[in-house]
């Protein structure tokens, strides 16, 4: 399966919006069906992976461009480029579904958590699906379905309907 047949699932908001929290309920929710997830996070500052001191770190200190490491449980890499969803996806070939924090402008469907009537003009991303909305707060004709991001059940509901 390549990463434009594998469904991909954008959460998007401003800082502080609930993302990582809804990522992480969706991730469980899917888990529990029995699929295997790729969550991935865009990050529109810099980032610290790897802690000063560690045999990696020295690796990318000293100028290598792309570091990995890897043991008998997990794998890990650190490129000094940027990467697109898709790339980052095609990466994940073992995955079912890849679950994706950020990458506003990527085309995939997605969920979109609003804070309040500021992050409205959020709802114009490209394939905005549906809005999250903090609990007591309903904005005025969005156009598409609107939830509280409490409700994780039926945001998962939801989602399962944009999948193929």
């Amino acid at each position: 399966m390549t990463a434009t047949e594998r469904p991909i699932l954008q959460i998007v908001g401003y800082k502080n919006s609930g993302k990582t929290t809804l990522l992480c309920a969706l991730v469980r929710k899917f888990r529990a069906e029995g699929f295997t997830v790729a969550a991935i996070k865009h990050d529109a500052h810099d980032f610290a992976f790897d802690r000063p001191g560690t045999d990696t770190w020295k690796m990318a200190e000293a100028g290598a461009g792309f570091v990995a490491i890897t043991s008998p449980h997990r794998t890990a890499w650190t490129s000094s480029r940027p990467a697109s969803l898709d790339d980052l996806a095609g990466q994940a070939a073992h995955a079912d579904l890849v679950l994706a924090e950020g990458f506003k402008d990527a085309p995939h469907p997605k969920l979109v958590l609003l804070r309040g009537e500021e992050d409205l003009p959020l709802l114009g991303l490209p394939n905005a699906a549906a809005a999250i909305v903090p609990d007591g707060w309903m904005p005025r004709a969005t156009g598409m379905p609107v939830f509280c991001r409490d409700d994780v059940d039926s945001i998962f509901s939801f989602v399962r309907t944009l999948l193929p």
